[in-house]
């Protein structure tokens, strides 16, 4: 129905007197360029989003390292947790199982972690876990799967037989399809057996990865062809406490060494207490690289800045023992882009990827502010400048996108040279719609802007059409500056529907499904179509910002010869517009037809749901270029990207 709504408005938009329509001019000549790396993603495990989510780890707590041992766990018969002699130094519980040879079994079943395991019936499991026996004769343990009945689905034996610590692996067949499956282990033999990390992995994760992604959750990023991957926080960066904060170098190295953490999210909101949401460290810093090496996205690590979140505890390091802090950013570097013959160069390539990622942007503290900030963050400056010149730093504003820290910070990002300054802005969309005019009178002589975290929150917190139509809005603003404003990244990305902290968030899962917003369409929109160079748009010599609910931007795309014009038409009546193009040469005719792509809905308030997941997403349809001018009827309530190629390459 929507589509043949706007297909009469396009063709009626013919027949309409050019005196009653909005002329916009579009300049044809290229402008500033855009930075390839423009729109991106800002992940931080929040929201299940990490372990349980993104990381396709299926056991909770597999090293039993929760600050409660057994939590995610169900023991039955003689269970007892022990640290002596450990199979791995950095976690040092595991569980002894001792069976008497009685009726009652020992043993062992896992909950997963959100309400159960996905299992999908005929589909590969790689279960591995190590053992030890500490009686004289082989121990047998069994495996199964157990359906949220508790069901047997499938079920398989292994041997214990040494007395020293051994990996165990088998791969398992799922015998049903179960969104809320669960793992069990029994000792079926007389005897005591040792057992740590437990892990369970579908066998087809992104790449075959064996400490992979989960497939579906990787794809949509995938698709969405982000410039930029910002890691791994957030307030993960600077934990509740310097001893909570995010620590790069416990997540490389051997999997079942990397120390379990904290995470803050599971008690940072009394009203969404998640006691059992820890950090396995599991996807640690090289496999965010992979990933991004993946997707094609630049990474852009966050690294503490020696004070814990200020909200919080705001501890400090002393000025005078910052020294490992700063080390650890130039180490960081080293494991990215350091030779093989490099410390953290070597630990790379024994990972598996012996050549650099080419990391080249590197953010120190997340939302600090204050001169404590300042200080702190002028030791970073000073060290990368000298061992890492080539890498591009990211300084802060502060929490808020303006008030007495963002006007103290940002004159003193400019003095210490950082080459960004992170803004955010976590607003209603009325803030968005006002503020597509923010960057115009920026300086273009001081540090650039990284947008690294931003949308637009709706009195409801809802993922729906009014939020994603306010960010399309305010993004023309973003895109008009583009020699400003380099780098821009929604957030947080994920969210599991039954376990989360935040709302809104782009993309939201279950075990099983993924579902899309129409932010994630928006920031798609834009990221597939962000072109290479700003084209200047006016109406009556005025960029459109608002003006009788008009937003509008164009670029210029060198690669694929084509004017893109992206235009938000907020108010709740159709618009008549004729996109005008000035200073064609006689060599750079037009294609008679555009490709529009848009979105739309008189309902702000509809959202994507599970049930429909395509309420709102992008539609396609044609339009005529008549020469110099592409008349259209812009839909009530509607965001459309208008896609004009020239007939050759100019």
């Amino acid at each position: 129905m929507q589509l043949r709504r706007l297909s009469l408005w396009l063709l009626a938009a013919v027949a309409i007197p050019l005196s009653a329509q909005r002329t916009l001019t579009i300049s044809v000549k290229p402008g500033a360029e855009i930075n390839p790396d423009m729109y991106g993603v800002f992940f931080e495990d929040i929201n299940f989003g990490a372990d349980g989510g993104l990381y396709a780890e299926l056991v909770k707590n597999r090293s039993f390292e929760f600050d409660y041992p057994l939590m995610g766990w169900t023991p039955f018969g003689e269970v007892s947790v022990e640290t002596e002699a450990p199979a791995f130094e950095k976690n040092p519980h595991y569980v002894r199982l001792t069976e008497k040879g009685t009726y009652k079994r020992a043993g062992l079943q896992n909950e997963g972690f959100v309400d159960g395991m996905n299992l999908v019936r005929g589909k590969e499991y790689r279960l591995v876990f190590y053992a030890r026996r500490q009686s004289e004769r082989p121990v047998r343990v069994k495996v199964e799967f157990i359906t949220a009945a508790n069901n047997p689905m499938t079920s398989a034996k292994v041997e214990v037989d040494s007395p020293e610590w051994q990996k165990y692996t088998l791969v398992m067949k799922a015998g049903k399809s179960d969104a809320h499956a669960r793992l069990r282990l029994t000792v079926e033999t007389k005897g005591v057996l040792d057992i740590d990390h437990v892990s369970l992995f579908p066998v087809d994760t992104w790449n075959g990865r064996e400490n992979g992604l989960r497939k579906d959750l990787v794809q949509v990023l995938y698709d969405l062809k982000p410039g930029v991957f910002r890691f791994p926080g957030g307030c993960i960066v600077e934990g509740s406490t310097l001893d909570t904060r995010y620590q790069w170098k416990n997540s490389v190295g051997p999997v079942e060494n990397r120390p379990y953490n904290d995470n803050r999210w599971n008690y940072t909101f009394r009203h969404r207490l998640y006691p059992d949401y820890y950090q396995s460290y599991g996807l640690g810093f090289y496999e965010y690289f992979l990933l991004c090496e993946d997707i094609g996205a630049e990474p852009l690590p966050v690294l503490n800045c020696g004070i814990g979140c200020q909200y919080q505890s705001g501890e400090l390091v002393p000025l005078d023992e910052m020294d490992p802090y700063v080390q650890d950013a130039i180490d960081l570097v080293e494991f990215a882009n350091g030779d093989i013959t490099t410390t953290w160069g070597s630990l790379r390539a024994r990972m598996g990827h012996p050549e650099p990622f080419g990391l080249k942007y590197l953010g120190i503290g997340n939302e600090q502010w204050g001169e404590e900030f300042v200080q702190r963050e002028a030791l970073f400056v000073e060290a990368l400048r000298k061992h890492c010149p080539d890498i591009r730093i990211v300084g802060s504003s502060g929490p808020s996108a303006d008030g007495e820290r963002f006007e103290y910070l940002w004159p003193e990002m400019k003095r210490l040279k950082v080459d960004f300054v992170d803004e955010h802005y976590y607003k209603p969309p009325e803030w968005f719609y006002a503020n597509a005019g923010r960057y115009d009178d920026y300086d273009r002589k001081g540090p650039k802007v990284y947008a690294g975290e931003y949308a637009s929150h709706h009195k409801s917190r809802a993922n729906n059409f009014e939020a994603a139509l306010s960010e399309a809005a305010f993004l023309t603003g973003v895109e008009r500056n583009a020699d400003v404003v380099r780098l821009a990244t929604y957030a947080p990305l994920l969210a599991h529907v039954d376990a989360w902290q935040w709302r809104p968030d782009m993309i939201w899962f279950d075990n099983s499904r993924v579902l899309l917003t129409p932010n994630y369409y928006v920031q798609q929109l834009y990221s597939l179509h962000k072109g290479t160079h700003t084209l200047r748009l006016t109406e009556n010599g005025a960029a459109v910002k608002g003006q009788e609910g008009l937003y509008a931007s164009a670029v210029y795309d060198a690669d694929s010869a084509r004017i893109i014009v992206k235009v938000a038409n907020t108010a709740s009546h159709p618009q008549e517009v004729v996109l005008r193009f000035d200073g064609l040469k006689r060599r750079q005719a037009l294609q008679p037809q555009a490709e529009i792509l848009y979105m739309q809905s008189d309902d702000k308030n509809v959202v994507n749901t599970f049930k429909n997941p395509s309420a709102i997403v992008p539609q396609r349809i044609g339009a005529a270029v008549e020469g110099d001018r592409c008349p259209l009827t812009l839909a009530p309530q509607s965001f459309q990207v208008i896609i004009i190629p020239f007939v050759s390459k100019p």
